[in-house]
C-alpha cells in the first residue's frame, strides 16, 4: 500500500509543479487566458441634465446613459447622419453606444433640446 502511495504523491507533486512552471510567464502568476473587459463609462440623466456633460474616452468605450430623472429623455447624436440615437427612455432606463472612431460626438435630449453632452473620443 506505501508503494502505491508513493506513486500517487509524486503523481500529485508534478501536476503542481507542472502549473506553476505554466503559470510563470504570467505577471500576477496565473494563467492569463482572459482578456481585459472592454471600457464603460455611465452618464446619468437627473434634473433635465446630463452628467458628466463631457465625457473623454478610448476608441472602443462603450457609454451608457442611465434615465434618473422621472420624465421621459432620449440620446440623439447632432451630426448628420446621425452616430446614435435612442429611443424615448423612462426612469431607470439605460442606452448604451460603442464608440468606434476617434472624434467629437455632440449630443442633446430630443424632447428637451437645451440638454446637452459631448462625448470625446481619442
Amino acid at each position: 500500500m506505501m508503494k502505491g502511495r508513493r506513486v500517487w504523491i509524486a503523481g500529485l507533486a508534478a501536476a503542481m509543479i507542472a502549473m506553476v512552471l505554466l503559470s510563470a510567464g504570467s505577471p500576477n502568476g496565473a494563467a492569463n487566458t482572459q482578456q481585459a473587459a472592454p471600457a464603460t463609462v455611465e452618464v446619468k440623466i437627473d434634473n433635465f441634465s446630463f452628467g458628466p456633460a463631457t465625457v473623454t474616452v478610448a476608441v472602443g468605450t462603450t457609454v451608457t446613459w442611465i434615465n434618473r430623472d422621472d420624465i421621459p429623455h432620449t440620446v440623439v447624436s447632432t451630426d448628420d447622419p446621425k452616430a446614435f440615437k435612442s429611443k424615448v427612455l423612462d426612469t431607470d432606463e439605460k442606452f448604451s453606444y460603442t464608440f468606434a472612431k476617434p472624434g467629437t460626438y455632440p449630443y442633446f435630449c430630443s424632447v428637451h433640446p437645451k440638454m446637452t453632452g459631448t462625448v470625446v473620443v481619442k
